[in-house]
């Protein structure tokens, strides 16, 4: 009999211990996993929705907490507005009309796709305490202390050569000094200073030292005014500042965006073109503020500094998140410039030769302020066309000119001047 009341306790104590786990892990469950609403939030919401900041849709920090203690609003009615918005808007729900009223009457994305367990999921992520962001104190006191070292160190070697230039007037007199009495131990007459020819009329005394030295000074003076005449309209290392800073280095480079994305001229026309602000905003109507590395030069209230003057440009109110048409042009410094007289395709180089924009304009990838990276000067181009081969795979407007002036050359690849890339008529006219 005891035996038999044992096995029935044991079981009711087995059971009861599976159903409490079962609860606790449900509840858990319930609660959903913030890791995993994270990368769901970014797939699916981050488009029109950020946790702190009214974008296209609301701010969604702590969208469950509000909407049960201002609506009274339950989580079931979450899901069917995330399942199906539209018809929530339908069926004459009051806070879903609201919403819809509210933005517009832009209706949002049906996800019928998101199973219960990843709306959890994403609602645990939202309800994080938002983390403040790290004070730059330290940051800018380092940044200080380095510049500060920098002059450290130009004063050491400006004092440097103070000392240097001590010591060799030092070692000059005592050099004189040294002669002077080795003369006297020897019984050897220094002449005097008086009875000495003068330096100068010893040169002008002496007619091929005068010859010698006009002709060094004519070809010396030749060369360093050729050398200046060769600069003119040579901008190689220019760096204008411009009105809002853009950072290529975080574009092209960390973004990893394609240089003609923004400058899409560049495969069919003749110039690359200037992005209009449209297509920053195309990014940046969701892109408010900077999450990236920064420097003590940059940091992230710079750049999100910049960001407001995009939107400036653009008249775009950020808080209403809309349009307001109070736009202003940017007023951008030309970079690159040939003189009139030179004709250069973009599209010719860029769709046909399939040239790389860093080949002329350098690793503009890692560049945080754009400078000219190359002289663009005649001699230039022509050392490019002279070494690059044209490529002519799958281009069957070279196939007859290649077959022929390989012929002609005996060669099996062509370079731009083997194909008149050095005429004149190729880049003026």
């Amino acid at each position: 009999m005891r035996k038999v009341i044992h096995r029935t306790l044991s079981k009711d104590i087995l059971g009861l211990s599976l159903i409490i786990v079962l609860a606790f892990t449900t509840a858990l469950s319930a609660q959903g996993d913030p890791v995993k609403g994270k990368s769901l939030f970014n797939a699916n919401c981050a488009a029109c929705h950020q946790l702190d900041k009214k974008m296209t849709g609301p701010a969604l920090r702590n969208v469950q907490q509000r909407l049960e203690e201002e609506e009274g609003l339950d989580k079931s009615w979450i899901y069917n507005w995330i399942h199906n918005s539209s018809g929530l808007i339908k069926s004459g729900d009051a806070y879903a009309n609201k919403i819809y009223n509210e933005y517009g009457g832009a209706a949002m994305t049906a996800f019928p796709q998101l199973s219960e367990e990843d709306i959890d999921n994403i609602l645990a992520y939202t309800a994080e305490v938002k983390e403040e962001a790290p004070a730059t104190a330290a940051v800018q006191a380092e940044g200080g202390a380095a510049q500060s070292s920098g002059g450290i160190s130009n004063e050491i070697i400006l004092g440097a050569l103070a000392i240097l230039f001590m010591l060799l007037a030092l070692g000059l007199f005592l050099v004189n000094k040294t002669l002077r009495r080795f003369a006297s131990a020897q019984n050897i007459e220094l002449p005097e200073a008086s009875e000495k020819t003068p330096l100068w009329k010893a040169f002008v005394q002496n007619q091929f030292l005068m010859v010698v030295i006009a002709i060094f000074f004519l070809l010396t003076s030749a060369y360093f005014v050729y050398g200046y005449l060769m600069q003119i309209g040579v901008d190689q290392g220019y760096q204008p500042v411009q009105p809002i800073h853009f950072s290529h280095k975080i574009h092209a480079g960390d973004n990893g965006i394609d240089c003609k994305y923004c400058h899409s001229s560049a495969r069919v026309s003749k110039a690359s073109g200037i992005p209009s602000v449209n297509i920053c905003m195309n990014c940046h109507k969701s892109i408010y503020e900077y999450n990236g590395e920064t420097t003590p030069e940059y940091s992230k209230e710079f750049y999100d500094g910049e960001i407001k003057k995009i939107y400036k440009a653009a008249g775009w109110d950020d808080a209403e998140q809309k349009y307001t048409g109070n736009t202003q042009p940017i007023k951008w410094v030309k970079i690159h410039n040939l003189p009139d007289f030179v004709y250069f395709n973009h599209s010719q180089h860029v769709t046909v030769a399939g040239v790389e924009c860093q080949t002329c304009h350098g690793p503009i990838e890692e560049m945080e302020i754009v400078s000219q990276f190359a002289p663009l000067t005649m001699g230039w181009c022509i050392n490019c066309h002279r070494s690059t081969n044209v490529k002519v795979e799958d281009n069957a407007y070279y196939t007859k000119i290649h077959e022929e002036l390989s012929k002609k050359y005996g060669v099996d690849k062509l370079t731009a001047a083997q194909m008149g890339g050095l005429e004149c008529g190729k880049c003026h006219y």
